[in-house]
């Protein structure tokens, strides 16, 4: 994809996610979401976005398997305009939370996208590393059931059995392909020090030790949220028995 392809690409990935939130709101929402509903199509979008990208990064792989054996060079133009779309997303969610939210309250993210763009630009500008950014792509699998158990939540379903069954696929899913992945990734640069540039291998450095950073401390509060909690209290009505 040349330069061209690249910003229309992106635009109209921007493009599609404005609409996609515009048509969130045309929908029915539950009743408890509504003292926040600007969160709750935000959350709607993303869900988007991971449910479309998860399954398109699997397909790059799928349709291109020698891009697993060659990470740098090696990749085709329909896992560049996977790229290219990611970047459209992210630089619309960014401004979605700057318009919208607190500073407080979503720089992480925010901080978290800066990095993600910077880093996807670099490859789909310079073509190179595209098959890096695809597996980082793979995390949204998790993201999936990530963001559709933030709606349930919001939705006041979070003592459903569907929250439970999430739950749990959610926390598999985050360990396979979050940790995982970024565990793979930061082996992977660590192996091919040399075939990487000073500039590449340092943002790439500094991004991965980010990204591992944020992914255990949402471990964490997940598994604290979801699992640690809901046993204190199983363990105490057992007590009161």
């Amino acid at each position: 994809m040349d330069l061209t392809s690249v910003i229309l690409t992106t635009g109209g990935s921007y493009g599609f996610f404005t609409l996609v939130n515009a048509g969130v709101r045309k929908l029915p929402m539950p009743e408890t979401a509504c003292r926040n509903a600007w969160k709750w199509r935000n959350i709607s979008t993303s869900f988007v976005h991971s449910f479309v990208t998860a399954i398109w990064a699997v397909l790059c792989f799928f349709l291109h398997p020698q891009m697993a054996e060659d990470l740098i060079e090696t990749h085709s133009v329909f896992s560049h305009a996977l790229v290219s779309f990611s970047i459209g997303y992210f630089i619309y969610d960014f401004f979605d939370m700057v318009l919208n939210q607190k500073l407080s309250l979503s720089w992480e993210l925010l901080f978290h996208h800066v990095v993600v763009i910077t880093c996807f630009g670099l490859s789909v500008l310079s073509c190179r590393y595209v098959g890096f950014a695809v597996v980082a792509l793979l995390v949204e699998i998790n993201s999936v059931f990530l963001h559709l158990r933030q709606m349930l939540r919001m939705a006041s379903l979070a003592a459903g059995t569907l929250y439970r069954v999430n739950s749990m696929i959610n926390l598999g899913t985050y360990v396979v392909f979050r940790i995982n992945t970024l565990a793979w990734m930061t082996r992977w640069l660590v192996l091919n020090r040399d075939k990487v540039p000073l500039l590449a291998y340092t943002l790439g450095s500094v991004g991965m030790a980010i990204m591992t950073a944020m992914n255990i401390v949402l471990f964490y509060r997940l598994l604290r949220s979801d699992f640690l909690k809901s046993s204190t209290r199983e363990a105490k009505k057992e007590k009161e028995m």
